[in-house]
């Protein structure tokens, strides 16, 4: 049995989360392209006021930030500055073969505590409270790495 192969538990559940996490990513991306849509406004660039099949009319104000298509722009903005980095461990500690209870549950773990960081953020919960996730599932990435780090050396 190779690590990166279907036959490897281990490497199923990297699959599993690292595809569950994706959507995450893409769907927060199309979460606020239809908040865009709905309110009409939230747009990011100039040239984002050119009428088209779907702003016909555009108007400035559709530049002004709009706290509910930038509240999903955050968590997207957040979303990428996070999960790469699960990947990119993810795949390390595969290589390593932790035992597949660890993985599980730091993999899982991980998908865990991005949705609910995901849901504190749509729900305007405190720093504290998103800060809490954050911090969980960066401490879940590190320990995947210095897992890795402590197997090869």
């Amino acid at each position: 049995m190779t690590a990166f192969s279907t036959d490897n538990p281990v490497f199923v559940t990297w699959m599993i989360a690292s595809a569950l996490t994706v959507l995450k990513v893409m769907g927060q991306g199309w979460m606020t392209v239809y908040r865009m849509m709905k309110v009409g406004g939230g747009y990011a660039a100039p040239e984002d006021l050119r009428p088209g099949l779907i702003n016909k009319a555009p108007h400035p104000e559709q530049l002004e930030v709009n706290d509910y298509v930038d509240r999903s722009r955050r968590m997207h903005r957040n979303d990428l500055e996070n999960i790469p980095a699960f990947w990119a461990a993810g795949l390390v500690f595969v290589a390593v073969a932790p035992p597949l209870w660890l993985a599980q549950v730091l993999m899982y773990g991980f998908v865990a505590v991005r949705a609910a960081h995901a849901v504190a953020y749509a729900t305007a919960q405190s720093h504290e409270v998103r800060a809490t996730f954050y911090t969980i599932g960066s401490l879940i990435v590190m320990g995947m790495a210095v897992f890795a780090l402590v197997a090869v050396m």
